[in-house]
């Protein structure tokens, strides 16, 4: 297992200046494992205590701070109390400094907008008021299908507004992802690009969303945003409205006041099995964890400008609103691609923008490294103070490039891990506590983390299950229409515990690693996929009858899709076949999941059940040990498959 020394440490002044180290002297902490110690024994002092320290606004105060009468598993928190995410990060700021820049947001064009804390209020409020006209109440599903953007944040603030139920959508999906996160609970209202510019291509939104409501049948609404220049988009009359008709004149609404635990967003995430999951979370838990996260793992002020390079389709994008303007900073957003036109994009956005937190994947570094330090060293980034990271594990490699070649050991890399379905974090680097290479230091604060052999006992020094005990208020108030799945799939190992299919260490000095995923899921540069998705394209065809999707090692995305398939009666799979599969995946989920490599054979090791092993595949392809085979049906399979 590796680990290594501390490679970084912060200096007396910007140590004692973290707010991690202002909430310990408040409350008379002397050092910060104290503080995780103190925040997970006793979570009844512990949120209560973030929420003043953070100022989070509440109108109605709680009876009491967690309600576990039904379980962990579906613990409810800050009971009777009313709170509004949109309230807690625009209105409070808005009173106080209408001015101060609230969102920066830059195109691939180049074009960059600013927003106030004012502005973003008014059409946050607006937004919320064009909604209610078209019949959204309290309780309403919004789909927000758009480009990373000022109007994607506007969207989310103005859907939490209302007491509706957010649900956001990676905006390179293709119409049949789409329509899967559509089809339960069905929007009342889709909020929609006309199209965005990706590589200088124009990406046609709107058509991409008409075709997925065409597939689970009518939405009765949607609001289509002018953004790009087409020179037509369709337009369904009486259903599809511009933005530009219906939100700045309508009605400016307040804030509702919704309970706690009202339902404010289904973050959809794939598992191994079964179609996607849709993870449900609520106004107050979700804010009160990311704000924290915010605070005291990427320790955001109120002067930084915290920047992502992510999607609102995945839950970095809500984190990252919810992380800086919880906390009263700007944040930044860009829809295009970080290395195009040239290697050196992502750093000139950073300096143009002011970014004084930029958090980004493994992936991308690994991408970037290749064209040399020097293309970041290009533009001014001194204003640069801290990376953020998630999505996969680290290599040692691009790490080092990162905090040395570019940061110039300056920046601390603040590595985070966590899950749709967790509300953001279960383990974070803190900077107090220095950090080390690829590490995730340890368990963020409140989360009590562990890692268990396969007993069920802690242990150390070796590679088991990340596992948390009991109940923190981000994680999720189960799968939307589907509790049985939800305690199947992480309370079903051990008493009141959540095993989160990650494979974990911890060192001798206490700093955590992550060794990648348990289980089959799918992840394609820190986006996670199911195979069940992209096996279910491909067999829409009718010259495949039976596919397997694997994930195989790749320098660049960490992960890519190796998918077997056994071709229909009298099919002769060609090279054009195999092109066809690939574009099908295109059109269907994205590009980003396009297959790396297609592989045909003539059957695939099921069980007796006719569930495709591809623990078995996997194994096989990558020249492992395929283990027991006793399940098999069909053993005679293996011979056909060839290592990659």
């Amino acid at each position: 297992m590796d680990s290594f020394e501390i490679a970084w440490v912060p200096d007396e002044e910007r140590a004692h200046a973290t707010n991690t180290s202002r909430f310990m002297r408040q409350h008379g902490i002397a050092d910060y494992d104290e503080l995780v110690r103190r925040s997970t024994s006793d979570p009844e002092w512990f949120w209560p205590a973030v929420i003043d320290f953070i100022g989070l606004p509440f109108d109605k105060p709680w009876s009491a701070v967690r309600d576990t009468s039904r379980g962990h598993p579906w613990a409810t928190w800050f009971i009777g109390a009313t709170f509004n995410l949109s309230k807690a990060c625009v209105d409070r700021w808005a009173a106080e400094e209408p001015t101060r820049v609230a969102v920066r947001s830059k195109k691939e064009s180049g074009e960059t907008t600013e927003l106030t804390y004012g502005e973003l209020e008014n059409q946050v409020s607006r937004l919320a008021g064009a909604l209610r006209s078209l019949g959204v109440v309290r309780g309403d599903a919004v789909a927000v299908y758009l480009p990373m953007s000022s109007v994607a944040v506007i969207s989310l603030l103005a859907v939490a507004r209302l007491g509706a139920v957010l649900i956001p959508l990676f905006s390179g999906y293709g119409a049949d992802a789409l329509a899967t996160r559509l089809e339960d609970p069905r929007p009342k209202v889709m909020i929609c690009a006309n199209g965005f510019e990706r590589r200088g291509k124009l990406i046609r939104m709107k058509e991409i969303a008409d075709h997925s409501i065409d597939i689970v049948g009518e939405i009765d609404h949607t609001i289509v945003v002018d953004y790009t220049a087409l020179s037509e988009t369709p337009i369904t009359v009486g259903r599809d409205h511009w933005w530009h008709d219906v939100v700045p004149e309508a009605e400016l609404v307040e804030a509702a006041f919704t309970h706690s635990e009202d339902p404010v967003m289904i973050a959809y995430t794939s598992g191994t099995t079964g179609p996607p999951k849709g993870a449900v979370h609520v106004q107050a838990g979700l804010t009160v964890k990311i704000a924290a996260e915010g605070a005291f793992q990427l320790d955001v002020h109120k002067d930084d400008v915290l920047m992502w390079v992510t999607d609102m389709g995945w839950i970095m994008g809500p984190w990252m609103v919810i992380a800086g303007l919880a906390n009263g900073a700007a944040i930044a957003t860009y829809d295009g691609v970080p290395n195009h036109p040239g290697p050196d994009r992502i750093w000139k956005v950073v300096s143009e923008l002011g970014v004084t937190i930029l958090g980004l994947s493994p992936t991308l570094v690994r991408s970037l490294q290749p064209h040399g330090a020097e293309e970041a060293h290009r533009h001014d980034l001194s204003k640069l103070k801290t990376f953020g990271s998630t999505g996969e594990p680290w290599n040692p490699e691009p790490w080092w490039w990162l905090f040395r070649d570019v940061g110039r050991e300056r920046i601390p890399i603040v590595n985070i891990s966590g899950g749709t379905e967790i509300g953001a974090c279960i383990l974070s680097a803190n900077l107090l506590q220095g950090i080390k290479p690829t590490s995730l230091g340890g368990p963020a604060l409140g989360v009590d983390a562990d890692v268990y052999d396969d007993a069920g006992t802690s242990v150390r020094g070796e590679v088991g299950e990340l596992v948390m005990r009991g109940s923190w208020p981000g994680m999720t108030r189960g799968f939307w229409g589907e509790p049985e799945r939800y305690i199947a799939t992480y309370w079903s190992r051990f008493d009141d515990t959540w095993v989160h299919g990650d494979w974990a260490s911890v060192d001798e000095d206490g700093f955590w690693y992550l060794h990648g995923r348990s289980d089959d899921t799918l992840s394609i540069a820190g986006k996670r996929v199911g195979p069940t998705e992209v096996e279910s394209v491909a067999v829409s065809l009718d010259e495949v009858v039976m596919a397997a999707a694997i994930g195989m090692p790749d320098d660049v995305k960490g992960e890519a899709i190796a998918l077997f398939l056994v071709p229909a009666p009298g099919v002769i799979p060609d090279d054009a076949l195999t092109a066809k599969v690939k574009a099908k995946t295109d059109e269907a989920l994205g590009k980003a999941f396009r297959p790396k490599t297609v592989q045909w054979v003539n059957d695939l090791p099921r069980t007796r059940s006719q569930k495709i092993m591809r623990r078995v595949i996997k194994a096989v392809a990558l020249g492992n040990d395929p283990g027991d085979l006793t399940s098999l049906e069909n053993p005679e399979s293996l011979s056909g498959l060839r290592p990659l």
